[in-house]
């Protein structure tokens, strides 16, 4: 499979990169580069594109404003020297943010989720009855008093509601977030995770063991609610081989 990709970015030296980059990667087709957001729109529009390298901070648009632009969106990733975007990149539902200066590591990192996608679903990236099937975000960016916290969605166990705020269980950390339980249910989404009770969301795929209404999930038992049991068993049922 070839994923078709641009780059846009207005700093010559970061598309030399980009180009290098891309060059040594057997799956990516680089078809063009553009130093400036808004050339590059008749391009997309006119062109089977399947992934943009965009840079934010651009003179006249920006790579923000060019999403908005779009009315059919490829996937994008962003690269760029500034981290206070990411929220809005999460938003705009972008497959992977970048900082500058990147890594072969790190670029290799972005663009094998991108093939991973189009590998699970080849028609991710085009139009569906006019329509561009939206991308699942494979991370999340949730504050922590004064900086984001990027977690990757497949180390999350299970996040535990404590008063005003959530403490969310990774692998290796335990973080704690004031956030909206509705936001909250938007990021946590089937079939990956589900809410178990009100104060509990779990990975489905780190459950160890199920005993009548109790989850185990590493030293951690959580309780299963009567209003969320209907829809944690039915899923459950759906993973049983016998």
């Amino acid at each position: 499979m070839i994923i078709n990709c641009i780059a846009i970015d207005d700093e010559p030296l970061a598309l030399d990169i980009i180009r290098d980059y891309c060059s040594k990667v057997v799956f990516l087709n680089l078809l063009r580069t553009f130093d400036n957001a808004i050339e590059s729109i008749e391009y997309i529009r006119s062109n089977k594109v399947d992934l943009i390298f965009l840079d934010i901070q651009m003179e006249e648009l920006t790579g923000i404003q060019l999403l908005n632009a779009l009315k059919h969106r490829p996937f994008v990733i962003f690269t760029t020297a500034y981290e206070r975007y990411a929220i809005q990149g999460f938003e705009l539902d972008v497959v992977d943010y970048m900082l500058k200066p990147i890594s072969f590591e790190r670029f290799i990192k972005g663009v094998n989720k991108v093939f991973e996608r189009m590998q699970f679903d080849p028609s991710a990236s085009k139009a569906e009855n006019g329509k561009p099937r939206p991308a699942e975000a494979s991370f999340f960016f949730v504050k922590t008093e004064t900086r984001m916290e990027r977690i990757e969605n497949n180390e999350v166990l299970y996040v535990e509601g404590m008063g005003d705020y959530w403490r969310i269980v990774t692998k290796t950390r335990r973080i704690m977030t004031l956030m909206n339980a509705r936001k909250l249910e938007e990021v946590l989404r089937e079939p990956q995770f589900c809410r178990v009770h009100k104060s509990f969301f779990i990975a489905l795929d780190k459950i160890e063991s199920i005993e009548r209404n109790r989850i185990k999930i590493g030293d951690q038992y959580i309780p299963v609610s009567e209003t969320y049991h209907k829809t944690f068993f039915d899923l459950v049922e759906r993973k049983k081989l016998a």
